[in-house]
C-alpha cells in the first residue's frame, strides 16, 4: 500500500509523465462525455460568445481565444469552424494542455502547457478545475480536522495529520465543518489556478464551466469520483481512470472582478441553444430540414438538461470590459 493525501495522489494519477491518465493517447473523450463531445452546438455557442466579447472589446486588432484544459483540441476546432473570415484573420487561438499537441490541429493554434499572458479576448475553461488536484479533510471524533489519506492501489481511505493553518482558514471561510464525520475539500489550489489563468487577461471575459457548488449548497460528503471507458468508477488514483471532484465555484472567483454565477442551461439559452422541438408543419414542407432541426433539438436538450449537462455551473468574470448584455437578468 502507498498512502498519500489526495492532492499528490491526484497529481501522480492524472499528470505523471509516464503513466498519468491525461497523458494517454486516447484523451478524455475515450473515457467520458463532455458538452464538447455531446454536440457541435456547444462549440457554436462558445463561438457566439467569443463574437460578443469581440464586439464588447471594440474589435481589437488581436483577439485571443484561450481554451484551458483543451483535451485534444475538439472545442478549439469547433469554434474556429464557426467564425467568419474577418474574425479569424485577427484571432490568436491557444490550447492550454499538458498532453502533446494533437495531430491535425489547425496551424494557427498555439499549443502550450501554461495560460498565455497579456492577451485580450475570451478565456474558456470547460471541465478543467475539477481536475486540479486538491486535498480533503474530515473531522475526527475529538473534533480535530484531519487530512484524508488514500491508498493509491485500492482507493481505501484513512485519517492523516491535522490540517495546516492555511487549509483550516480556507475551510473556515468557504466550507465550515465542525461535527465528527463532516468532510471538506480544500479548494485553495483551484482558487490559485483560476487566478493565475485569469491574470493572463489584459481585457476580456473568463469563463469556468464545471460541476460545482456554492456556499448554500455544499455537498455533505466528499465528491471524489472516477471515470473509465465511459462509466463512473471508484476514484482509485492509480492512473487507470480519471479522478475528479466538484468545484467550490464561489471560492474560485477572483476578488475585485465583476462575477456572475449561472447554470449551463441558462447560459446556453442566452447564447441561442434550445431544446425546443421544431414545428411539425416543417415536416411536410421541408422533411430534411425538419429532421435536421429535430436532431439539433435533441442535442440542445442534452446540453441544457438541468439533471445533466445543463446543471453544470458557469462562472463568468470580466476583466477591463463591461458585462455582456446577453447575460443580463440571469
Amino acid at each position: 500500500m502507498t498512502w498519500m493525501r489526495w492532492a499528490p495522489a491526484m497529481e501522480q494519477a492524472l499528470y505523471d509523465p509516464e503513466r498519468g491518465f491525461y497523458r494517454r493517447p486516447e484523451g478524455p473523450a475515450g473515457h467520458f462525455r463532455t458538452s464538447v463531445h455531446a454536440s457541435p452546438r456547444f462549440a457554436r455557442a462558445v463561438a457566439r460568445l467569443l463574437l460578443d466579447v469581440d464586439a464588447a472589446l471594440g474589435r481589437p486588432e488581436e483577439l485571443a481565444f484561450v481554451d484551458v484544459g483543451a483535451g485534444r483540441g475538439e472545442l478549439l476546432t469547433g469554434v474556429l469552424a464557426e467564425l467568419p473570415a474577418g474574425v479569424l484573420a485577427r484571432l490568436r487561438p491557444y490550447g492550454v494542455e499538458i498532453a502533446r499537441r494533437p495531430a491535425g490541429l489547425p496551424a494557427a493554434v498555439r499549443w502550450t502547457d501554461e495560460p498565455p499572458r497579456g492577451v485580450t479576448g475570451l478565456l474558456f475553461a470547460n471541465e478543467w478545475l475539477d481536475n486540479v488536484p486538491l486535498d480533503a479533510g474530515e473531522v475526527d471524533e475529538d473534533g480535530v480536522l484531519r487530512y484524508v489519506e488514500v491508498d493509491t492501489a485500492t482507493g481505501a481511505l484513512r485519517p492523516g495529520a491535522a490540517v495546516s493553518a492555511a487549509d483550516a482558514a480556507w475551510a473556515g471561510r468557504w466550507w465550515p465543518v465542525a461535527e465528527p464525520g463532516e468532510t471538506v475539500e480544500f479548494g485553495g489550489p483551484r482558487d490559485a489556478a483560476w487566478a493565475g489563468a485569469v491574470a493572463g487577461l489584459e481585457r476580456g471575459l473568463a469563463v469556468a464551466v464545471d460541476y460545482g457548488h456554492t456556499a448554500e449548497r455544499r455537498p455533505p460528503f466528499a465528491t471524489f469520483t472516477g471515470f473509465r471507458d465511459g462509466r463512473e468508477v471508484a476514484p482509485v488514483p492509480d492512473g487507470s481512470c480519471d479522478v475528479t471532484a466538484h468545484v467550490a465555484l464561489d471560492a474560485v472567483a477572483v476578488p475585485g472582478l465583476h462575477s456572475l454565477w449561472t447554470t449551463q442551461r441558462e447560459a446556453l439559452r442566452a447564447l441561442g441553444v434550445s431544446g425546443g422541438r421544431p414545428p411539425l408543419a416543417l415536416a411536410s414542407t421541408d422533411p430534411v430540414g425538419y429532421l435536421r432541426a429535430l436532431s439539433g433539438a435533441g442535442e440542445g436538450a442534452e446540453l441544457t438538461d438541468p439533471g445533466g449537462l445543463g446543471g453544470f455551473g458557469w462562472l463568468l468574470q470580466t476583466v477591463g470590459m463591461p458585462p455582456l448584455e446577453i447575460f443580463e437578468g440571469l
